[in-house]
């Protein structure tokens, strides 16, 4: 590896002590290293998360993207960089941090193992979804780990039919449905009893959130599945009125007479690893601090 990305969350990375110090460091080793961490470019690509353009400033020559922050740091960078395909690995400045490979205090040792091309790589399978509006327009969106779709406004039980290949499959009258990649099982996926998943599995699961019914059940799919989601009338022929939520960042509303569509997408995100430890070891670890 020659040329490297920081990419910075500027809220977990204060005064951007470890971006210059992973720089500086990277430098000295005659490493090329490119700085993402402006704060009012950071607050910028929030307000366009939906894009599918190359933000500026992002170098199309990069080997290593190393992402400063939590999850969600991991989750935007790799949504915005998924037309380049530039491996990821992520530093701990959050709190569990399921996709973040390094801790600080690892941090030179880590370095020094990248520019040797001492790693293994992994690909991460994501998800597309497609809004079909009832007004005629479309607007789509992607994700590394899910797309929620749940109320917005009062608090009100909405219904969903779903369809898998244009098959009907279930309707849910619930708080909202969970379509969740294998890298997302950690999630809001976890949170709301779905089960977890390998990272590296290919499938794609259907999660409700806090259903009416007894029985409360994730529903493993295929990839290759297409997943139609339908908004219909709510109780006593009221509009409903939703959104679907990619990746805890870009939202689209949806309301009666809308549906979305989601399938497995042709990008990927590519994960470096540096530690040669199972999944399980991992979630071990995570769910014992």
């Amino acid at each position: 590896m020659k040329h490297f990305l920081i990419y910075t969350n500027t809220h977990k990375d204060k005064n951007l002590k470890n971006t210059r110090h992973i720089k500086e460091y990277l430098e000295t080793k005659g490493q090329k290293v490119t700085v993402w961490a402006d704060e009012s470019r950071w607050q910028e690509k929030q307000k366009n998360a939906g894009r599918d353009d190359i933000p500026e400033g992002i170098p199309v020559d990069v080997d290593c993207m190393i992402v400063l922050g939590g999850d969600g740091t991991v989750l935007q960078a790799a949504r915005e960089t998924k037309r380049l395909h530039i491996p990821i690995i992520g530093v701990n400045l959050g709190t569990l941090g399921y996709m973040t490979e390094i801790e600080p205090e690892g941090l030179e040792e880590a370095l020094d193992r990248l520019i040797a091309g001492d790693y293994q790589q992994e690909s991460r399978m994501m998800l597309n979804g497609k809004a079909f509006l009832a007004n005629g327009r479309t607007e789509e969106g992607w994700a590394l780990n899910d797309i929620v779709i749940s109320r917005s406004g009062s608090l009100q039980i909405i219904k969903f039919i779903i369809y898998v290949n244009g098959q009907f499959l279930h309707d849910y009258d619930a708080d909202g449905v969970i379509v969740t990649t294998p890298t997302g099982s950690t999630g809001y996926n976890l949170s709301a009893g779905g089960p977890l998943v390998e990272p590296k599995a290919r499938l794609i699961m259907v999660t409700p959130i806090c259903p009416h019914t007894l029985n409360q059940r994730s529903i493993i799919l295929s990839p290759e599945d297409i997943i139609e989601i339908e908004i219909p009338q709510g109780r006593e022929g009221r509009v409903q009125t939703l959104e679907a939520n990619f990746d805890g960042s870009h939202v689209i509303p949806l309301r009666t007479g809308d549906r979305i569509r989601i399938v497995k997408s042709e990008k990927s995100t590519e994960f470096i690893q540096l530690n040669r430890v199972s999944f399980l070891e991992v979630l071990h670890k995570k769910m014992a601090d």
